[in-house]
């Protein structure tokens, strides 16, 4: 029985887990190299991550400068950028290449926190179904009914967990999207 809740919880902090990295790539108006973490860039044929090909820094805080390890990349590199489609236009000076990251406007801001919320429904969602999962296993258990009972209990305790946990989250990245 203790398997199941066990299980369970660490199936919850998994599901946080990806939650928070989709946060982060909503940009809050700050430089963040995560913004650039699905990139990929074909190098020698070859989808390669832009984390792998480059040193990706925040020399400013609103600006990411990538340097390759290997210039011959840099056009691949910037190409890879435009492709994203992350909404910033890389500067190319042949020696790495900068992204100045733009003021958001309050339209804008409005629109990443709706992004953002749908991103914690959405966590709740997988959260939902983690515990739907673990109590079709208690079902399932040849032990008492109070048993079962409780360790129902002790999931919807579980969930409760991190359900504040996602709306504590979502409340800290919802501030950092509105302030200026």
């Amino acid at each position: 029985m203790d398997e199941i809740l066990i299980k369970t919880e660490n199936k919850m902090q998994e599901a946080i887990n990806n939650m928070e990295k989709r946060f982060t790539s909503v940009r809050a108006g700050r430089a963040n190299p995560a913004i650039l973490d699905g990139i990929k860039v074909e190098y020698y044929g070859v989808e390669t991550p832009l984390k792998s090909l480059a040193t990706i820094s925040v020399p400013e805080a609103r600006q990411l400068m990538i340097k390759p390890f290997d210039k011959s990349c840099l056009n691949s590199i910037e190409k890879a950028i435009f492709e994203a489609n992350i909404g910033l236009t890389p500067n190319n000076n042949g020696e790495s290449i900068t992204l100045n990251i733009p003021v958001l406007t309050e339209e804008t801001r409005k629109e990443y926190v709706k992004e953002v919320r749908a991103m914690a429904e959405d966590g709740k969602i997988v959260l939902r179904n983690i515990r739907q999962e673990a109590n079709n296993e208690i079902k399932k258990l040849e032990v008492t009914e109070d048993d079962k009972k409780g360790l129902m209990e002790d999931i919807q305790d579980l969930i409760n967990k991190y359900n504040n946990i996602i709306n504590e989250k979502l409340k800290v990245k919802e501030n950092e999207l509105l302030s200026i």
